[in-house]
């Protein structure tokens, strides 16, 4: 039971960043929220899907590592892979990709990853 457990875990990350892959390559997630909430929720769940697949990421890596080995590769994933999500929604019609949101995937990252820490993940 315990390898289905090590796949598992492996797997929660790649099929949480096909997610968001996915979520990217929409043309247009229209809301009929006004402007500012629509903008803030975005901003926020920007944020909270990468740092979620932050900690996906730290509960798969080796549980052999050290923590600082675990949370720099799982931050280093994460951030890697937000940066390259704002680069793919530019080759997709209606999306735009900034480094802005990038800063903010990352920031999500972090607090994420911090939370982990404090309840010693």
């Amino acid at each position: 039971m315990k390898k289905l457990s090590k796949h598992m875990n492996m797997l929660l990350p790649l099929v949480w960043m096909g997610g968001i892959f996915w979520l990217s390559s929409t043309p247009d997630l229209a809301t009929e929220l006004p402007p500012l909430w629509d903008f803030v929720l975005r901003k926020i769940g920007h944020a909270a899907a990468f740092g979620v697949l932050a900690v996906l990421w730290l509960r798969a890596l080796p549980s052999g590592w050290s923590a600082k080995q675990r949370y720099g590769v799982a931050a280093t994933i994460a951030v890697l892979y937000a940066m390259s999500d704002e680069y793919h929604q530019t080759f997709t019609l209606g999306r735009i990709g900034t480094w802005t949101d990038a800063l903010i995937d990352s920031w999500g990252v972090l607090i994420f990853l911090g939370l982990a820490k404090r309840s010693k993940m």
